[in-house]
Order: C-alpha cells, then structure tokens, then sequence
C-alpha cells in the first residue's frame, strides 16, 4: 500500500537568508543536542547492550526528514514510506521491520522510534533512533538464529505503527509486542529511553526555533545540508576516478557450512556523482547472514569514510546524497527478498567499510587503510542462575584498527567510534561468569610500516549451567594488509570443558551447551599493516616487544633481531636485506592467500573444516 502522509503544515517553512555565525550556533546546538539523546539513553537504559556499550544510534533531521546530525543516516523516508496514514503532534512511531521500511533498520532486534517534532502546530523537524534489544523472540536467545531460513524464525515483527498517537501511549498493542520478548522488562525500559532521548531532541528543536524564529531555523538547516553538498561534491571530484574500478571481499561462511560469500563494487564518477554497482555480488544466502543494505545507509557510510580520509572538516549530515548513486542487486546477499532471514547481518554490514576502502583506495593508495575489524561479534549466554532466575548476556566484542597513513592501528577498539567496552565489573556483577583474562593478543596486528592493531583474547569462566551463542567472521580469510602491508591475524573461540578437553567451536554457532566451570577463549582478530614492515624503525618495534603487542619472534617479520631486549644492528641489517630479495616488490592488497589457498589448509590453520563453496539453483 502506498504511503500517505498528510503534510501537517499548512503554512509552510521559508527560505530566508542567515548569516554564517547563526548557521554555526545552530549547527552545534543540533551535535549537541545529540549528543543529550545518548546522554538520556544510557541513564535510563536497562540493557548493557545500550546502557554500558551503546549500541544505539540517534539522529536529528529536517522537517523533510533529512539527517542533519547522527551516524548511521536517515531512517525516516524509509519509515514514512510503508506507514499509510497521518503524521500528528504527539505521534512517536515504531517499527523493528527491515522488508516494511526498505532496510531503514537492518534486523528485528533493533527498534526504531520516529518522533515527529511540532511547533505551534507547524513540523520542525524529526528526531529518531534506533537501538538493539537484547532480545525480540525468536527460536534462540538473543533473537539471532544462524540456522533461521525465514525472518519468522528471527522474532516478533512491527510494522510501521504509532506507539503513541496524539500524546498517548497503545498500551495494548506495546502489551502484545513484550509479550513475545524474553526480557520484557529490559525492552520495555530501553524503548521507554530511547523514546526519552527523541523527546529531550524534541525539546531542544523548539527552544532553537523559538530563539531564532521557524523560518530562520529552517533555513539554517538547508544550508547546513548545501555546505555539505559543496564540500563533498569537490572530494568526489577529487578522489572517485572516470575509470571504473572494481574491488571485492567475502564474508568467510553463513554459518551451515558453505561459503565464502563474495561481495563485489564497482565505483566511478559520471559527472559530478558517484556510482556504486554491487553488480556480481553473490545471491542471498539460505541462513540469516543477509544484510537488507539500505541505499541511504550505504550513501552514509560511503560519506562518513569519505570525510574521515579526505576532510574531516566537513559535517556529515544528508545533504550529499544527490551526488551518490548505489545499485545493488535484487535478491543478492545485499537486498534479499522476503522472507529471507537477516539477524546475523553483522558481518555484511561490516565488510561494506573494507569494500569503500580497497575502492577508494586505489585511486590513491598512499591515502587508503588496511582492512580492520569490520564487524561486531556477538557473545551470547544465557540459562539460570543459582537462584534460578533467567539471565541472559549478549556482548560485542573489540579487535584491531587498520594500519593508517597516519600511523599504527589501535588495539582491541570496536568498529563504530561510539561504543564503549562494558566494563568486566559490571559483567561479573550481573552475570554468572567470571572473567579471568582480557588482553591484547600479540602479533595479531598485521606488520607494517604502520603496524596494523590488535585484536583481543576475552576469557570467559562460566559459572553456571546453559547455553552460548557466537557470531563472528574472518575465520577463513584475512583482513588484508595494503601498500606493503601484512594481514592481521584472523579470529578463534575455543571452549575448554572442565575436563580439560578442548573445542574449536564455529565463528557462528548457536545452543551450545555449557556446564559450570566451562572457559571460552574468545579471540577477535586483529588488523591489517600499512606499507613495507621493513622500513618501519627498530626503535619502535623494540617499544612494541616492551609493550607486550609485538613478541621477540614477531619482530623479524619486520626484520628486526631481537637479544636479550635490544635490537642487534647487525644482525637486522642482514636479515632485512635477505627478506627484501626474497620477496620482491611489494603488493598493493596482501590478503595473506587465494581462497583456493586458504581452503586447501584451512583445516591445518584453524581447526576447522573448511566450508563448501555455494551453490544456487
């Protein structure tokens, strides 16, 4: 059915002229007011998934819905588009469906709020924000079955509807919904803060029309978006050639034993836009690992990239999108059709940023990052504790920032700037577990003139009886280095029973039984290097062996010797010399094989079979 919405307003917002001063007060306003939406999230908060590490994302827009200060892009047209009906003062609207609002949200546990902001009976603007619950139904804890085949397997479905209209709140239908949930009263208190977070956005939006007048606030906020569109349509100019280039990287299976799944982009310039063709992307997978990529969501990132390597000054908000085009495949990984399953969309969705960054980089290598850790990797846990309560945990884990052209990666961040590691304290405190290691893992990071970050070791004691869920990649394949560069070491989980024996578990894997006493070593991987290890002083590799990132044999893969603490000059010398001949020159993507390669000793590597390449009919 097609969307239709009332335009509220029937005096309609002006244009008018302001001057640059005001456009800045009003800009940073908006940050901030942004900021005051995470702000009341993560006090109010139950969930340590949004309270502790914040995986939420808020956004503020104009009264056409386009994000003026967020991260992760508009979600309003894709909402208002499947909603049939009117948009009022005192509406909030929710909706976790990714095939009703065109992928605005990419999977059923994250819950968007839309909250249309009225002044004097005129929309303003619109605040919005998305946050993922701990748990929405479905066949498992957590609600992110890898062996779902349909969406229906994944949880309970919203579809655009009004949480609240005019002011007040459907509590029966919100009834039903947590009805479906295992943790109703997390999702119950997350929703009620993130509804807070767009109201406190909402306040904010008024106080700065009210000062500076509706039609002066309005147009302040288009030229907020005109700036924007200036300044990348010259980075566009600058760094997406005429000349069609063509990257591709893989998810390394879908959790049923096949894969890897390859992704594949196109990018060049026509004029003044850039195209982005995801032409030759595998189909969609039978198990969850879909991501429903949404156009807007893609043109965000490809944005937010863009201004980090090429201008940081400019503000990311949506006012570029006109000079970006994406064309993604029906019914490939990345726009599967219903009712393909989508929970475990992380890994796609996190590969995207190394895709942008091999694209990008090859029309100016010096400039590019190495592949990092794209992706977000779920620790789940769950069962009863000793007082026979249900718990149940669901964690991201951190692993290693690429090697940069401004210097070494850092080691065990995560891959979204704004989360924030849980503190153990805090998990031992609510969770019957116990963690008795976290710590960097040495010489994961790629070597490097600028040495790739790296990833992590959590171990987890569990102290009760239940079942664990983990959800990862790059288990197979590497994260590649560049310029020179070395892969970053991939990722394992191993469970030690309390017997003693021991398990190489899947990177993807659901409903394994554990008992109390169980320890699961959960390695993240860490990153690629940036540019000829050998070139990269001894000096700050003997730092890096002091540190505990590099160890003593670690270090001659930079071609340094290492005795007793001190670099032998001589010796480094030699071995430098002797590793250069031998190699050659340097490549521009070390990706540490062929798949072929990796395959044929993927078993021999990482104790695991290796998984069977896919096939559609």
């Amino acid at each position: 059915m097609a969307a239709r919405i009332i335009q509220p307003n029937a005096l309609p917002l002006k244009r008018v002229a302001v001057d640059g001063i005001t456009v800045d007060i009003i800009e940073n306003a908006l940050a901030n007011a942004r900021t005051e939406m995470d702000a009341v999230l993560f006090r109010t908060a139950m969930s340590p998934g949004i309270r502790e590490q914040g995986d939420a994302f808020p956004i503020i827009a104009d009264c056409n819905g386009k994000m003026l200060v967020g991260q992760f892009g508009s979600f309003i047209a894709g909402l208002l588009q499947a909603y049939d009906g009117t948009v009022e003062d005192g509406d909030v609207f929710l909706t976790n469906d990714p095939y009703l609002c065109n992928g605005a949200v990419s999977h059923l546990p994250d819950w968007l709020v839309l909250l249309p902001i009225f002044k004097d009976g005129r929309l303003i603007n619109y605040a919005a924000m998305f946050g993922h619950m701990s748990d929405v139904g479905g066949k498992v804890p957590g609600s992110l079955p890898t062996d779902a085949r349909t969406i229906w397997e994944e949880g309970v479905r919203i579809p655009p509807v009004k949480l609240y209209r005019r002011g007040e709140l459907n509590s029966d239908m919100l009834d039903v919904i947590l009805h479906n949930v295992r943790m109703p009263r997390w999702n119950r208190s997350d929703l009620n803060a993130i509804v807070a977070g767009c109201r406190s956005a909402g306040r904010r939006c008024v106080e700065l029309s009210e000062r500076f007048g509706d039609d002066v606030f309005f147009s302040a906020q288009q030229m907020m978006l005109d700036r924007t569109y200036r300044a990348m349509k010259e980075v566009i100019q600058r760094v997406v050639p005429e000349t069609r280039q063509v990257f591709e990287d893989y998810i390394c299976d879908d959790g049923a034993g096949r894969g890897p799944y390859t992704l594949r982009c196109a990018l060049w310039r026509e004029g003044e836009k850039a195209i982005f063709d995801f032409a030759g992307t595998d189909p969609q997978a039978p198990s969850s690992v879909n991501f429903y990529l949404n156009e807007e969501m893609f043109k965000i990132f490809f944005g937010a990239l863009t201004i980090s390597l090429f201008d940081p000054a400019i503000l990311l908000n949506d006012g570029f999108y006109d000079l970006v085009e994406v064309r993604i495949p029906e019914g490939s990984i990345l726009k599967p059709k219903f009712p393909a399953p989508l929970s475990c969309r992380t890994h796609l969705l996190g590969r995207i940023f190394d895709i942008m960054g091999g694209l990008l980089g090859q029309g100016a290598p010096q400039a590019m990052n190495a592949a990092g850790f794209s992706d977000s990797p779920h620790f789940m846990y769950s069962g009863y504790d000793a007082a026979g309560e249900w718990f149940q945990l669901f964690q991201i884990g951190f692993g290693g920032i690429p090697g940069r052209p401004a210097g070494d990666g850092p080691d065990g961040h995560s891959l979204w700037p704004g989360f924030t590691n849980v503190p153990n304290e805090f998990v031992e405190a609510y969770f019957p577990l116990r963690i008795e290691t976290y710590e960097t893992l040495c010489d994961s990071g790629g070597a490097g003139l600028h040495r790739g970050g790296n990833g992590l070791r959590v171990a987890y004691r569990l102290l009760a009886d239940g079942e664990i869920s983990i959800h990862d990649d790059r288990w197979l394949t590497h994260p590649w280095g560049v310029n020179g560069g070395e892969p970053g070491q991939r990722s394992r989980k191993e469970l030690v029973r309390g017997d003693g024996s021991r398990q190489v578990l899947p990177s993807k894997c659901d409903s394994i039984r554990v008992v109390a006493g169980d320890l699961l070593l959960f390695d993240t991987w860490g990153a690629g290097g940036w540019g000829d290890p050998l070139q990269r002083d001894p000096a700050k590799v003997l730092a890096d062996v002091a540190k505990g990132l590099v160890s003593a044999e670690g270090a001659r893969r930079y071609g340094v010797v290492v005795r007793d603490g001190q670099a032998d000059p001589a010796a480094t010398e030699a071995l430098r010399a002797s590793m250069a001949k031998a190699r050659g020159p340097v490549a521009l993507f070390d990706r540490g094989g062929s798949l072929d390669e990796l395959k044929a000793r993927c078993f021999e590597d990482t104790g695991l079979p290796a998984p069977a390449t896919p096939e559609w009919a």
